[in-house]
């Protein structure tokens, strides 16, 4: 069987689709399946990361030839809006694009289960839930970098952190205000700014922040930013799985987070810590994390639960869906 496991604008697109598309294909060596990185309808399966218009030409071409098409539904209209400038503005025409391009695919890949209920909403094709996963060995060694990582952006334990693009849906004023409201904590968001692809407020609340507010920017050894940070504090609104929220989980960091229904797997007080409300509730429960020995426990649980998403343990279930595909 050979894959055409396609990434359209491969060379622009990252964060957490380019991070996901890393996981598959190191999943598609382990499993030893035979793959190109293009676009081609000489394969058995045609699979699509991202359902732009080529993505699209090729989907339609290959349905029209008997090649099975997968795609993967890491794009929603509702995830899309509060990202970059003008995606508020894109987000509505994008669903009924959305639906159209995904109603291409015999089958659909969805990252998490809150995903897949709302890609029902979008196409009739069959969905699958398989998560991005995460890469424990990308993550090895993280904490020899705490020494280096904590003196380059002057950080003192316990510090509340946060790994991706800086994004007002991902929690940013949240983020800002918990600072503020609490300065004698160092809080750290490690991850692009990108400013020419921000809006005004995103911009603000950035150049507004407090001093023990640090944005690094883009960290050339992620592991960093496990190693120098101590409380995962990710106050996302919207969500489709949340790569780096497994990946503090690994490291086994006591992850605090918004109690959305993205993150309905994960048990309160157990391996997580969720809120429900606003910024109150938030530092009330951050006041909950200064006991050393609940960040601990916490921590321990949940990289004990994070190694359901190891790339070994996710990777049969593509060759499963390839197979009953093809």
């Amino acid at each position: 069987m050979k894959i055409s496991h396609y990434f359209e604008l491969e060379d622009h697109v990252t964060g957490g689709i380019r991070e996901s598309v890393a996981h598959q294909r190191k999943m598609l060596d382990r499993l030893d399946l035979r793959y190109t990185t293009k676009p081609t309808l000489s394969a058995d399966v045609l699979h699509c990361n991202l359902m732009g218009p080529r993505s699209v030409w090729y989907a339609r071409r290959a349905r029209s030839r008997g090649v099975p098409v997968v795609a993967h539904t890491h794009v929603t209209a509702e995830d899309f809006g509060d990202s970059f400038r003008f995606t508020n503005t894109l987000a509505k025409p994008l669903k009924p694009y959305l639906e159209w391009a995904y109603g291409l695919a015999d089958a659909l890949i969805c990252p998490s289960e809150y995903n897949r209920k709302l890609i029902e909403t979008y196409a009739d094709a069959p969905t699958t839930v398989v998560s991005n996963g995460v890469d424990r060995e990308k993550l090895e060694g993280f904490e020899s970098l705490e020494a280096e990582y904590r003196e380059r952006y002057d950080l003192e334990a316990p510090t509340v952190f946060l790994v991706g693009h800086v994004i007002k849906r991902k929690g940013l004023e949240t983020f800002v205000e918990l600072a503020r409201r609490l300065p004698d904590l160092d809080f750290a968001w490690f991850g692009p700014i990108d400013r020419r692809l921000k809006g005004r407020e995103t911009t603000r609340l950035i150049d507004d922040s407090p001093d023990n507010c640090t944005f690094t920017g883009y960290v050339d050894d992620i592991r960093g930013a496990y190693a120098a940070g101590d409380i995962f504090c990710f106050p996302t609104h919207e969500e489709n799985e949340g790569i780096a929220l497994l990946e503090a989980m690994t490291a086994g960091k006591p992850v605090l987070v918004r109690d959305i229904e993205t993150f309905s797997w994960l048990e309160d007080g157990e391996d997580c810590l969720k809120v429900a409300g606003g910024v109150d509730a938030f530092v009330d429960a951050l006041d909950r994390l200064e006991d050393p020995e609940r960040r601990r426990r916490l921590g321990s649980n949940a990289a004990e639960r994070s190694e359901a998403f190891s790339l070994d343990s996710v990777a049969n279930q593509y060759r499963t869906l390839y197979s009953e595909v093809a």
